[in-house]
């Protein structure tokens, strides 16, 4: 066997143990490895497969973003989606899975350090591989060990001044309940109000809060009851909401 065809088998063998399948179309896993600038047709590189895997990786990251918070809105769930699906977060995965050794490149391009486009392109392209030669349960399995922790840290920083919305997330998935909110008090005149609000869940009674407006009001009594929880870190005067994951 020619040393460059070992070389090739060896480069193989390691995706699909990265990507736990084997595949039935090696040539496609190799053209996931292959990037433009080691071809004379780009048809013959993995830009095609970086389409298809972008959408693959988008799909489960959508989905299980809507699973996982039924409470959040769609600008919010939008929000999480771009962190997780970004180039960045793609070129980080594809470093720490150990895909960038593996990646077949122009002369030019051999011994630099590659651009975190590449790297993403890279994860993508072996999605859209993986998508095609195993079916989307297969990629789905792949991906959902890799990107729930993602999408976990992105609601957590992300939306921690919505802390309704946090609260009424923890309160569904680990309590079976609801949080509802009652005005105790209110004060000042009509037009410059005052509201003191608290939150009730599962027969517990949370601290009571005030707030310039009935919304405002609510925030702070939510944030009030996630620190009663242990839910939320105070860090440098920044609140940062520390969510356990869905059960």
């Amino acid at each position: 066997m020619a040393p460059q065809q070992a070389m090739s088998d060896t480069r193989l063998h390691t995706a699909q143990a990265i990507l736990g399948h084997v595949f039935t179309d090696a040539a496609m896993l190799d053209m996931a490895l292959t990037h433009a600038s080691n071809t004379e047709n780009g048809l013959a590189s993995n830009e095609r497969l970086e389409f298809l895997g972008d959408a693959v990786l988008g799909m489960v990251v959508c989905e299980q973003v809507y699973r996982r918070f039924p409470m959040l809105r769609e600008g919010e769930m939008t929000k999480i989606k771009s962190v997780v699906v970004s180039r960045e977060t793609c070129a980080k995965i594809a470093r720490e899975i150990g895909l960038e050794p593996l990646l077949i490149l122009g002369k030019g391009m051999q011994g630099a350090e590659l651009p975190a486009s590449l790297s993403a392109c890279a994860f993508e392209s072996v999605i859209g591989a993986l998508y095609l030669d195993a079916g989307f349960d297969r990629a789905k399995s792949f991906l959902i060990a890799l990107v729930d922790p993602l999408i976990e840290r992105a609601a957590a920083s992300g939306h921690q001044q919505n802390f309704k919305s946090v609260l009424q997330q923890y309160a569904q998935h680990h309590m079976n309940a609801t949080p509802l909110y009652r005005v105790l008090d209110e004060k000042g005149p009509d037009h410059s109000k005052c509201f003191k609000i608290v939150v009730e869940l599962s027969g517990r009674r949370f601290e009571p809060c005030w707030g310039a407006t009935k919304k405002k009001g609510e925030q702070e009594a939510a944030l009030a009851a996630l620190r009663e929880l242990g839910l939320v870190e105070d860090l440098q005067g920044e609140v940062r909401v520390v969510m356990p994951a869905a059960k």
